[in-house]
Parts: C-alpha cells; structure tokens; sequence
C-alpha cells in the first residue's frame, strides 16, 4: 500500500511570540505580514500588502534574521502579500517582493495576478502561493494559477472534501485548505461589505468585520422574528481536527490554521493539536488528546465545526447567536439566587468549573442580558469548592463587583436553559505556555568524519530536511598506538550542541587506520559545521534586473 505523504502544519504568526509559539508547537511552517515598507524604503505605514495590518507584523528590516531562525530549526516561512494592489504601490509591491527574495523567504503568498507576474519576473526562483482570496475553487482555476507562476493553490474554504478530491485527480498542484479558525461569510474572502459600509476594505487588510454585527431579517419589506438570532452573517469557526485522516489520503500539501490576530497561546496549541492529528493519521501517534483540542477551542473559538468540508450547512454554521470568543460550552443556567450573602449563578455543569475561570451565560438577541465575569465563588451541594465536578448543580459568584440584574434576582426574568460557556481556563492557559517552553525543537544531523593519517580529516553533515555542510578540522590525524577514536568517543564529543537547533542522530567515521585527533580540535570543528550548517540551511532567492 502507497504511504501517504506527510501535509505540513501551516501556522499563523501575527508576532516574534506567535511565531516562536508555532515553532515549539510543532508546526512545519509559518505564515506572517509585513509592517511598514521594505526594507530601507523608509516606509513607517502599515503595509497594504497584508491581509492582517491589524497584526504587529513583521519589519521588513529584520526579515532575514526571522527566516534565519525558522531555518535553523527546520521551519518554512512564508510572507504574506496578499492583498491588491493599485497601480501606484509597484515600486513599493517590487522592493516588498525584492525583501522577501533577499531574505531567503521560502515562499510569498499572492492574490493580485498584477503582483504574481511581477513576482515572477523579478524572483523567478522565489515560489508563489496563490491565496484563498483568488477564490480557486476547481482544478480549471487551479491550473490557472499555476500557469501564473503558482507553485501552490490555497483552496477557497467554501470546498467539500468531495470537491477538494475532484481538484486533487485533476491537477498534480500543490493544494493547501484551511482546517482551524474564522469563517468568512463572503465567498473565499472576497468581502465589500466592511468597504461599503466602513470605508475599511477586507482586501486591502483593514476588514472591519460587519460580519460579526448584529442584524435583523426584513423579508419582502417585512420584518421576521428570529428569536435571539441576531448574528446573522457570523459563521462558527472552523475545526477540521476530525477531518484530517480524509486531508492526509487526499494528498493536501498543506493543512493551513487561521489566526494571525491571536496570541501564541493559540498559536501554540491549534500546532500541537494538528501536529497530533497528523502523526496519528500516518500511523506515527495515539493522535491528540481531548485535552489538547479543548486547549485550542479554550484559546479562541466562537464555536466550532468541519466548516464545509462535510457539506453544505448553513443552519449549523451560522447559529445567530455568537459573534466573539466564547471558548467551550460547560453547561446550562438553572436561576439565580444567595449563597452566603452573595449573588450566585446556578448552572447545571456539563464540565468541570473552577475558580478562577472566565464565564459567559448567554444573553438574549445581540447578547442582551448576558451574564460574565471571572468565579470567585463556588458551591456544590451546599459546600464550598475550590473545584465543582460536572454532572450536578453549582452555584457560581462571579465576585463582590459583578451585581446581578435585579430582574434576575426576583424572578422576572429566567436564566434556566441559557447556554453558559467557559471563556478563559487560565490553568489550561499556563499548561499550554509550560509544554512550549519545554518543548526543544531541534533539527536531527547525521555527521561523518573521514580522513588519512597525516592528513587534516574533513568534518561533515547533513540535517534531516537535506541541508549539508563539511569543515576541516584543524589538525590533522596522528596515529594512535591505543585508544583510537572510535564511533563512541567521537559521538561523546560531537553531542555537545549545547543551545543550537541542532541535535545528533547518526554517527559515522571513515579513517584509514587507528587515528586520534585532539579534543580540542574536535570542538573547534564541531562550532565551525555548525555555523556552517545554519548557513547552509538558509538560501535567499537571486533577483533579476527588471526594468
């Protein structure tokens, strides 16, 4: 049976933290925007080449030092110029295009057709991914984009796994699909209503989100009664954890997570949840733990679901009630009532609760009424608890500043059956940021030291995603009448790699005799491959002169 092949786990990264998250995390590669002009262009605006400009983003000017260090620890990185563009902003979209090339980018990421051309033309070596917004939704588009230059298609999120295989047996492209985060209610992205009604384009990086707003329903002039309804363009977020087995049999390229406006909190966790999913998938893992996907809905959801990789769900996708974070749902509001002095929230816990955590009992239309804050406060069977265990009613003080409606506190108006949601797990937080500082990634090196007696011998490596570099140590090989260096004593003194991204796999020696070379020419050696292998492990792309 044909193995499949291995998708890369495509991270967001609004931040240096958000990236540093999503490295720890496990993910293959990273995606990222630029702020402010090229480098030496003086610019200080956001760019308008970004898709994010909300985000920190990323200087132009330190572009190289941040794919340096993705490099060094076996990570891709891919920038963002992803919005359009107008005819004024070339030079600017060239020395953009020029940073990026320069700085060994390993990929950039495009919508206008304008800039895939010119990006061809000037860097023909530097791969193009076509972006979501060019709204490729069948093999035709996706071999559009290619005869462009596009070396990738990042399908528009509105496919079918049906459709997405359809696109797969017709086309031998590269295909990337989104599997975490926002939903967009237009059509892959290409929204006009934050331009229409804000003056604030989604695709020039300045959505204002009119999509999360509350609306009301008029039809044929008439007004019809939702309920509570009011979000009516505001789809859940997207959670694909479950789909990922189909994506990998698929042959995708690459599973994408959405998010360059989280923390890395978040980053942090959806890496290691799609990471799991995809070792599990090939076979290479338990896969991940409910602990671990709770960890990357705690972070930021606004409820979730396959999106529409399952079908078409619009009645799912789009519940009217949820506009914002709300994290994980943990049961149901009985009343409210005094415990002690306090005013209290009962809740019938369909999960654990805690003190300390953020909780949210769900209002009525456009969340009128809603009930929030932080627990101070808990009791379960008329005791207080540091820890309510799920399965029974608890009753919830939200502290000495947060009043309850006096509506709700004599009755008039009811809370029973109100969704309540668990909005910040602050526990689950610092064990999310505890793991990623424990995590070492480090990129697996197979060195070889080969040479004849009298001879400086020759120092070499390869790391595990190909990158290879050789040094000649500075002494040469003396005969050694006892105790010739052997595989054993050699691996002792090439394994101290202390702080770098490196870690030692494989051992090999190649001598024509019993040799010894001294120990400290040895460490020279081993700090020179390094320096070299890092080197090595970082190419930028030629630029051709253009007119």
């Amino acid at each position: 049976m044909t193995r499949s092949a291995r998708p890369e786990v495509l991270a967001p990264a609004g931040d240096r933290a958000a990236l540093e998250a999503a490295v720890r995390g496990g993910a293959d590669a990273v995606y990222f925007g630029l702020r402010g002009g090229a480098a030496g262009s003086g610019a200080a605006a956001p760019s308008p080449f970004n898709a994010r400009a909300r985000a920190a983003n990323f200087d132009a000017a330190e572009l190289a030092e941040t794919m340096r260090f993705l490099h060094a620890h076996g990570v891709k990185g891919y920038v963002t110029l992803n919005t359009l563009v107008f005819d004024d902003e070339l030079p600017a979209v060239r020395a953009a295009v020029e940073a990026c090339a320069a700085a060994g980018a390993d990929a950039i990421i495009v919508q206008d057709l304008g800039v895939m051309r010119l990006a061809r033309a000037l860097a023909p070596e530097l791969p193009i991914h076509a972006s979501t917004q060019m709204t490729c939704t069948d093999a035709a588009g996706v071999e559009l984009a290619r005869s462009l230059g596009a070396a990738r298609v990042i399908l528009a999120r509105e496919l079918s796994l049906d459709e997405i295989a359809a696109i797969r047996r017709a086309t031998d492209v590269e295909l990337e699909v989104f599997v975490h985060g926002a939903l967009c209610i237009a059509y892959s992205g290409q929204c006009l209503t934050s331009e229409a009604i804000g003056g604030r384009s989604a695709n020039r990086g300045a959505c204002a989100q009119a999509c999360r707003l509350p609306y009301r329903l008029v039809v044929d002039g008439a007004l019809r009664e939702l309920g509570d309804a009011a979000y009516l363009l505001s789809p859940e977020d997207l959670d694909a954890t479950d789909v990922i087995p189909d994506l990998v049999a698929l042959g995708v390229a690459s599973v994408k997570i959405e998010g360059r406006l989280k923390g890395p909190e978040y980053v942090g966790a959806t890496a290691r949840l799609y990471r799991a999913a995809i070792d599990a998938a090939l076979g290479e893992g338990a896969g991940p733990r409910g602990a671990d996907r709770d960890a990357a809905l705690q972070a930021f959801s606004r409820g979730s679901g396959p999106g529409f990789l399952r079908g078409v769900d619009h009645q799912r996708l789009v519940d009217g009630r949820t506009c914002d974070h709300r994290g994980i749902e943990v049961g149901e509001a009985r009343g409210a009532g005094r415990r002690r002095g306090h005013e209290v929230v009962v809740v019938r816990a369909a999960r654990p609760l805690a003190r300390g955590e953020g909780i949210l009992v769900e209002g009525g239309f456009a969340g009128e009424g809603e009930i929030g804050g932080r627990i101070w406060g808990l009791w379960a069977d008329g005791r207080e608890v540091e820890r309510a265990p799920a399965g029974g009613d608890v009753e919830v003080w939200l502290g000495p500043d947060k009043r309850l409606p006096d509506d709700v506190l004599r009755g008039a108006r009811s809370l029973r059956g109100r969704r309540v949601f668990r909005t910040s797990d602050p526990a689950a937080a610092r064990e999310v940021r505890d793991a990623l500082d424990r995590a070492q990634r480090r990129v697996a090196i197979d060195v070889r030291l080969e040479g004849r007696l009298g001879e400086r011998p020759r120092l070499s490596a390869v790391t595990e995603g190909g990158a290879s570099a050789a040094v000649e140590v500075d002494a040469p090989l003396g005969r050694a009448d006892r105790s010739p260096l052997d595989e054993a004593t050699l691996r002792k003194q090439l394994d101290r790699l202390g702080d770098t991204p490196f870690a030692l796999r494989g051992v090999g020696l190649s001598l024509d005799g019993p040799a010894l070379v001294p120990p400290s020419a040895l460490n020279r050696a081993r700090r020179a491959l390094v320096a070299a292998l890092l080197e090595a492990s970082h190419r930028p792309h030629p630029c051709a002169p253009v007119p």
